[in-house]
Protein backbone atom coordinates (compact mmCIF):
# COMPACT_ATOMS: atom_id res chain seq x y z
CA UNK A 1 0.00 0.00 0.00
CA UNK A 2 1.48 3.31 -1.07
CA UNK A 3 0.84 6.45 0.95
CA UNK A 4 1.08 9.98 -0.38
CA UNK A 5 3.90 12.09 1.05
CA UNK A 6 3.19 13.97 4.25
CA UNK A 7 2.11 17.56 3.72
CA UNK A 8 3.95 19.85 6.12
CA UNK A 9 3.65 23.59 6.67
CA UNK A 10 6.45 25.51 8.39
CA UNK A 11 4.91 28.77 9.64
CA UNK A 12 7.06 31.33 11.40
CA UNK A 13 7.60 34.87 12.56
CA UNK A 14 11.11 36.28 12.63
CA UNK A 15 12.34 39.78 13.40
CA UNK A 16 16.12 39.71 13.10
CA UNK A 17 16.53 36.50 11.12
CA UNK A 18 17.37 33.76 13.61
CA UNK A 19 13.93 32.15 13.39
CA UNK A 20 14.07 32.55 9.61
CA UNK A 21 17.27 30.49 9.53
CA UNK A 22 15.73 27.77 11.69
CA UNK A 23 12.55 27.74 9.60
CA UNK A 24 14.51 27.29 6.38
CA UNK A 25 16.60 24.51 7.92
CA UNK A 26 13.47 22.72 9.10
CA UNK A 27 11.72 23.12 5.74
CA UNK A 28 14.72 21.86 3.76
CA UNK A 29 15.25 18.93 6.13
CA UNK A 30 11.58 17.93 6.01
CA UNK A 31 11.67 18.01 2.23
CA UNK A 32 14.75 15.75 2.20
CA UNK A 33 12.88 13.43 4.57
CA UNK A 34 10.17 13.03 1.93
CA UNK A 35 7.55 15.61 2.90
CA UNK A 36 5.79 18.05 0.62
CA UNK A 37 6.62 21.34 2.32
CA UNK A 38 5.23 24.86 2.44
CA UNK A 39 7.39 27.56 4.04
CA UNK A 40 5.29 30.50 5.16
CA UNK A 41 5.85 33.70 7.14
CA UNK A 42 3.16 35.48 9.10
CA UNK A 43 2.30 39.12 8.57
CA UNK A 44 4.55 41.73 10.15
CA UNK A 45 2.58 43.99 12.50
CA UNK A 46 5.32 46.31 13.77
CA UNK A 47 5.43 49.91 12.52
CA UNK A 48 8.10 50.71 9.94
CA UNK A 49 9.83 53.07 12.37
CA UNK A 50 10.40 50.21 14.81
CA UNK A 51 11.71 47.97 12.05
CA UNK A 52 14.05 50.65 10.73
CA UNK A 53 15.47 51.24 14.21
CA UNK A 54 17.18 47.83 14.08
CA UNK A 55 19.32 47.14 10.97
CA UNK A 56 19.08 43.36 11.42
CA UNK A 57 15.29 43.57 11.60
CA UNK A 58 15.09 45.75 8.48
CA UNK A 59 17.44 43.42 6.63
CA UNK A 60 15.42 40.33 7.55
CA UNK A 61 12.15 41.94 6.42
CA UNK A 62 13.69 42.48 2.99
CA UNK A 63 15.26 39.02 2.91
CA UNK A 64 11.98 37.19 3.51
CA UNK A 65 9.80 39.35 1.29
CA UNK A 66 9.61 36.59 -1.34
CA UNK A 67 8.35 33.99 1.15
CA UNK A 68 4.52 33.77 0.88
CA UNK A 69 2.45 34.94 3.83
CA UNK A 70 0.67 32.23 5.78
CA UNK A 71 -3.08 31.72 5.47
CA UNK A 72 -5.47 29.40 7.25
CA UNK A 73 -5.41 27.14 4.19
CA UNK A 74 -1.74 26.39 4.85
CA UNK A 75 -2.83 24.83 8.15
CA UNK A 76 -5.88 22.96 6.91
CA UNK A 77 -3.91 21.61 3.91
CA UNK A 78 -1.19 20.13 6.09
CA UNK A 79 -0.85 16.80 7.85
CA UNK A 80 1.78 18.39 10.10
CA UNK A 81 2.51 21.98 11.12
CA UNK A 82 5.70 23.31 12.68
CA UNK A 83 5.50 26.87 14.00
CA UNK A 84 8.34 29.10 15.13
CA UNK A 85 8.64 32.38 17.01
CA UNK A 86 11.17 34.50 18.84
CA UNK A 87 10.34 34.80 22.51
CA UNK A 88 8.63 37.98 23.63
CA UNK A 89 8.81 38.28 27.42
CA UNK A 90 8.56 34.50 27.63
CA UNK A 91 5.67 34.25 25.23
CA UNK A 92 4.89 33.88 21.54
CA UNK A 93 5.45 36.98 19.41
CA UNK A 94 2.27 38.96 18.72
CA UNK A 95 2.63 38.43 14.99
CA UNK A 96 2.41 34.66 15.25
CA UNK A 97 -0.23 34.87 17.98
CA UNK A 98 -2.44 36.99 15.72
CA UNK A 99 -2.16 34.39 12.97
CA UNK A 100 -3.16 31.66 15.42
CA UNK A 101 -6.08 33.82 16.59
CA UNK A 102 -7.41 34.00 13.00
CA UNK A 103 -7.86 30.22 12.96
CA UNK A 104 -11.08 30.33 15.00
CA UNK A 105 -13.38 29.38 12.09
CA UNK A 106 -11.18 26.42 11.18
CA UNK A 107 -11.02 25.33 14.82
CA UNK A 108 -14.82 25.55 15.10
CA UNK A 109 -15.19 23.31 12.04
CA UNK A 110 -12.78 20.75 13.48
CA UNK A 111 -10.22 21.35 10.75
CA UNK A 112 -7.24 21.76 13.09
CA UNK A 113 -7.57 18.52 15.03
CA UNK A 114 -5.63 15.28 14.58
CA UNK A 115 -2.66 16.93 12.88
CA UNK A 116 0.92 16.69 14.08
CA UNK A 117 2.24 19.93 15.60
CA UNK A 118 5.66 21.01 16.77
CA UNK A 119 7.49 24.26 17.50
CA UNK A 120 10.81 26.10 17.60
CA UNK A 121 11.99 29.36 19.11
CA UNK A 122 14.81 31.86 19.62
CA UNK A 123 15.84 34.24 22.39
CA UNK A 124 18.75 36.55 23.12
CA UNK A 125 19.83 34.70 26.27
CA UNK A 126 20.10 31.11 27.45
CA UNK A 127 17.35 31.68 30.00
CA UNK A 128 15.52 34.26 27.93
CA UNK A 129 12.22 32.41 27.60
CA UNK A 130 12.51 29.77 24.87
CA UNK A 131 10.96 27.03 26.96
CA UNK A 132 8.01 29.10 28.17
CA UNK A 133 7.45 30.35 24.61
CA UNK A 134 7.22 26.81 23.28
CA UNK A 135 4.97 25.70 26.14
CA UNK A 136 2.67 28.65 25.39
CA UNK A 137 2.62 27.67 21.73
CA UNK A 138 1.83 24.07 22.65
CA UNK A 139 -1.08 25.24 24.80
CA UNK A 140 -2.71 26.46 21.59
CA UNK A 141 -1.99 23.13 19.89
CA UNK A 142 -3.74 21.36 22.78
CA UNK A 143 -6.82 23.46 22.10
CA UNK A 144 -6.61 22.53 18.42
CA UNK A 145 -6.84 18.86 19.36
CA UNK A 146 -3.41 18.42 17.82
CA UNK A 147 -0.86 15.67 18.29
CA UNK A 148 2.24 17.37 19.68
CA UNK A 149 5.54 15.87 18.58
CA UNK A 150 8.26 17.47 20.64
CA UNK A 151 11.87 16.45 20.03
CA UNK A 152 12.45 15.22 23.57
CA UNK A 153 15.83 13.54 23.88
CA UNK A 154 14.91 10.99 21.24
CA UNK A 155 18.41 10.66 19.78
CA UNK A 156 21.94 11.93 20.34
CA UNK A 157 21.46 14.99 18.13
CA UNK A 158 18.35 16.09 19.98
CA UNK A 159 19.98 15.37 23.32
CA UNK A 160 22.90 17.61 22.33
CA UNK A 161 20.47 20.44 21.50
CA UNK A 162 19.33 20.20 25.15
CA UNK A 163 15.74 21.34 24.63
CA UNK A 164 13.05 18.66 24.85
CA UNK A 165 10.38 21.19 23.85
CA UNK A 166 11.71 22.26 20.46
CA UNK A 167 14.90 23.40 18.80
CA UNK A 168 15.95 26.74 20.28
CA UNK A 169 18.56 29.33 19.43
CA UNK A 170 19.57 31.57 22.29
CA UNK A 171 22.81 33.50 21.90
CA UNK A 172 21.59 36.22 19.54
CA UNK A 173 24.37 35.54 17.05
CA UNK A 174 24.77 33.20 14.09
CA UNK A 175 23.17 29.82 14.62
CA UNK A 176 25.73 27.09 15.24
CA UNK A 177 25.89 23.68 13.58
CA UNK A 178 24.60 21.88 16.67
CA UNK A 179 21.40 23.92 16.65
CA UNK A 180 20.94 23.42 12.91
CA UNK A 181 21.45 19.69 13.40
CA UNK A 182 18.79 19.78 16.11
CA UNK A 183 16.41 21.52 13.69
CA UNK A 184 17.04 18.80 11.12
CA UNK A 185 16.47 16.02 13.66
CA UNK A 186 13.23 17.62 14.86
CA UNK A 187 11.96 17.97 11.29
CA UNK A 188 12.79 14.33 10.58
CA UNK A 189 10.99 13.22 13.76
CA UNK A 190 7.87 15.19 12.81
CA UNK A 191 7.85 13.80 9.27
CA UNK A 192 8.40 10.22 10.48
CA UNK A 193 5.57 10.48 13.03
CA UNK A 194 3.17 12.13 10.59
CA UNK A 195 4.00 9.50 7.96
CA UNK A 196 3.27 6.68 10.40
CA UNK A 197 -0.04 8.26 11.37
CA UNK A 198 -1.01 8.80 7.75
CA UNK A 199 -0.16 5.22 6.86
CA UNK A 200 -2.13 3.92 9.84
CA UNK A 201 -5.18 5.93 8.92
CA UNK A 202 -4.95 4.74 5.31
CA UNK A 203 -4.77 1.13 6.50
CA UNK A 204 -7.80 1.57 8.74
CA UNK A 205 -9.74 3.01 5.79
CA UNK A 206 -9.23 -0.13 3.70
Amino acid sequence: MSVEPVKLSVIFYSATGNVTALAKQIAESAEKAGAEVRLRRVTELAPQAAIDSNPAWAENVKAIADIPEATSEDVTWADAVIMGSPTRYGNVAAQLKQFIDTLGPQWFQGLLKDKVYSGFAAASGKHGGNESTLLALYNSFHHFGGIIVAPGYANETLFANASPYGVSHWNGYDIDEQTLAGATAQAERVVATATALKAGRAALAL
